[in-house]
C-alpha cells in the first residue's frame, strides 16, 4: 500500500512539472509573435541562434508586419499604388495600408495625427518644404543618415538641402520635379528658326524669344511665357548656386527682373497684371500655340502627352512639342535647375521603425525609381534607365535633345530647408506681384524683400 502511495506521488510531480513546462513554451510563443505591441517588431534572439532569427520587421521571416503609410489623393496619384504593391511583391509577409489624408492641409493634417506622440503613421510622405521643417523642430521624424542605403551623391544635392541645422536629414525623397523649357516645334518651324538647345545661356534665351515673337492681335505670338507664380521668374536667380530664396538679401534678382519687365515692355511675353486678372492658365497659353517657348516643371510633360492623347476627340489640334533644359546664367553649367521634391520620412514614435526605413529606402532605390518612372512621374534618384522609362512613353517628343534634357547637372529647390519658409514666401509673392504688375519699382521692391524677410530671421 505503501509502495502504491509513493508511485502516485511521483507520477504527480511528473504531471505538475509537464504542465509548468508547456505553459512556459506556450508564453514563450506569444510573446515573440505580437509585433505590434511595441519594441521594433523584430523577434528576440539570443547568443547562440540570434544570426539564424528572422527579422520579421522587414518581412523576411514568418511573422508578418504591417506598415501604415500617411498620403495624399490616393485616387489621383498612381505612384502610391505602385511603389506599395511593387514592394509588397518583394518583401513576403509586409502589408502597407495607405491613410489618405487629402491634399487640402495635408501637413496641417499630418501634424495633428502625429501629436502627442502617435505611433500608429509608420511612413510619413512629405509634402513641401515648410510642414518639413516644422516636423522637425516638433520632433516627429525619425534621422535618417545612418540608414539610408541609396549613395547621397545620387540625389543630386537634394540630400545636402534638406539637412537641419543639427546635420541630420529627416526625409528622403523619392520624387522630384524639375524646370524644362517647352518649344513649339511647329512654331519654330514656320518661322526659320533654328529649334532652343540643351545649353542656352538666359542672354540666349532672351534673344531667340525676341527672334520668335510676330504678328499682332489674334495673330499673335508670342516668343516665351511665364506663369504668374514668383518662381517662373525670380529663381533663374538662385541657378548660380551662390544665393538661395532665403538668404535675406535680394539684390541678385535685379538683373533677372530687369530682363523680364523689358520682355514683358517689348511684347515679347504676356503682360502679367492682364494675366492675374483673366486667370489664364500656362497650359491653355501653350497648347494654343499663343507662346513659342514656355519654362515649366517636368510635370508639364504628362499634361501635354494627355492633351495630345485626347486632341482628336476634343476637336483640337496635338501641340507638336520639344524640351530642352532649363536656360542658365553665363559660367553655370547646362542641366542646371530648380526642383521640387517629394520625401518620405518615418515617424520618431513608429513602432515598426525597422521595417518603415526598409520600405522608404527601397522606394528610393533603383527599384522603386524605375516603377516611378513607369507611371510617368521622375524619381529623386535618375538613371539611364528611368530616363529610357520615361523617354519611351507614349508621346514623349521623338527626337534626342528632349530626352538629353531630362538629364540634369544639379537641383536648387525652390524654397530651400528654413523654418522661416512659410513666413519668406508671403514677403517675396507680395513684392514679385508689385514689381510685375510696375505698382513698385525693381529697386523698391528689392529694398522691401530686403528689409521685410531681414526682420523675420531677426
Amino acid at each position: 500500500m505503501k509502495k502504491e502511495k509513493h508511485l502516485r506521488k511521483i507520477l504527480a510531480l511528473v504531471l505538475a512539472l509537464a504542465m509548468v513546462l508547456a505553459l512556459a513554451a506556450c508564453g514563450g510563443n506569444n510573446d515573440k509573435g505580437d509585433n505590434d505591441k511595441g519594441g521594433d517588431g523584430q523577434q528576440p534572439s539570443n547568443s547562440q541562434d540570434g544570426a539564424n532569427q528572422p527579422d520579421d520587421s522587414a518581412g523576411g521571416g514568418s511573422e508578418s508586419v504591417t506598415l501604415t503609410w500617411a498620403i495624399w489623393d490616393r485616387d489621383s496619384t498612381p505612384y502610391w499604388d505602385a511603389l506599395a504593391n511593387g514592394y509588397m511583391s518583394t518583401h513576403d509577409g509586409v502589408s502597407i495600408e495607405m491613410i489618405d489624408l487629402g491634399s487640402a492641409d495635408y501637413m496641417t493634417q499630418l501634424a495633428t495625427q502625429l501629436s502627442g506622440g502617435n505611433g500608429e503613421l509608420d511612413v510619413l510622405s512629405i509634402k513641401d518644404i515648410p510642414g518639413y521643417a516644422n516636423l522637425i523642430n516638433l520632433e516627429m521624424l525619425e534621422p535618417l543618415n545612418d540608414t539610408l542605403t541609396t549613395p547621397a551623391a545620387n540625389f543630386g544635392g537634394v540630400l545636402e538641402q534638406l539637412t537641419a541645422a543639427d546635420g541630420n536629414f529627416y526625409g528622403i525623397p523619392f520624387r522630384s520635379d524639375f524646370w524644362v523649357l517647352f518649344y513649339n516645334k511647329d512654331l519654330f518651324d514656320a518661322a526659320n528658326v533654328p529649334y532652343p538647345t540643351n545649353d542656352m545661356t538666359l542672354e540666349e534665351f532672351d534673344a531667340l524669344a525676341r527672334q520668335m515673337t510676330s504678328g499682332s492681335g489674334a495673330e499673335k505670338v508670342y516668343g516665351s511665357h511665364y506663369h504668374t507664380w514668383r518662381s517662373a521668374v525670380s529663381l533663374f536667380g538662385i541657378l548660380d548656386g551662390q544665393h538661395t530664396i532665403i538668404d535675406g538679401t535680394y539684390d541678385f534678382l535685379k538683373p533677372i527682373y530687369e530682363m523680364v519687365l523689358a520682355q514683358q515692355a517689348d511684347g515679347i511675353v504676356m503682360d502679367y497684371g492682364e494675366l492675374k486678372t483673366t486667370g489664364l492658365h500656362y497650359s491653355a497659353a501653350f497648347e494654343n500655340g499663343t507662346a513659342a517657348m514656355c519654362n515649366m516643371g517636368s510635370w508639364f510633360i504628362g499634361t501635354l502627352q494627355a492633351y495630345n492623347a485626347s486632341a482628336a476627340d476634343d476637336g483640337v489640334e496635338p501641340v507638336n512639342f520639344g524640351i530642352v533644359k532649363y536656360p542658365h546664367p553665363a559660367g553655370v553649367a547646362a542641366g542646371t535647375t530648380l526642383g521640387t521634391v517629394t520625401s518620405l520620412g518615418v515617424n520618431a514614435n513608429s513602432a515598426k521603425k525597422e521595417a518603415a526605413i526598409d520600405f522608404v529606402n527601397w522606394c528610393a532605390s533603383p527599384e522603386g525609381a524605375a516603377i516611378m518612372a513607369q507611371t510617368g512621374n521622375f524619381p529623386a534618384v535618375s538613371t539611364e534607365e528611368t530616363v529610357n522609362i520615361i523617354a519611351s512613353n507614349e508621346g514623349f517628343p521623338a527626337d534626342d535633345g528632349s530626352r538629353e534634357a531630362l538629364n540634369t547637372a544639379a537641383i536648387y529647390l525652390e524654397m530651400p530647408l528654413s523654418d522661416k519658409a512659410s513666413e519668406i514666401e508671403t514677403v517675396l509673392n507680395t513684392e514679385h506681384d508689385a514689381i510685375m504688375t510696375g505698382a513698385e519699382s525693381v529697386d523698391d521692391g528689392i529694398a522691401n524683400m530686403n528689409s521685410q524677410v531681414q526682420a523675420i530671421l531677426g
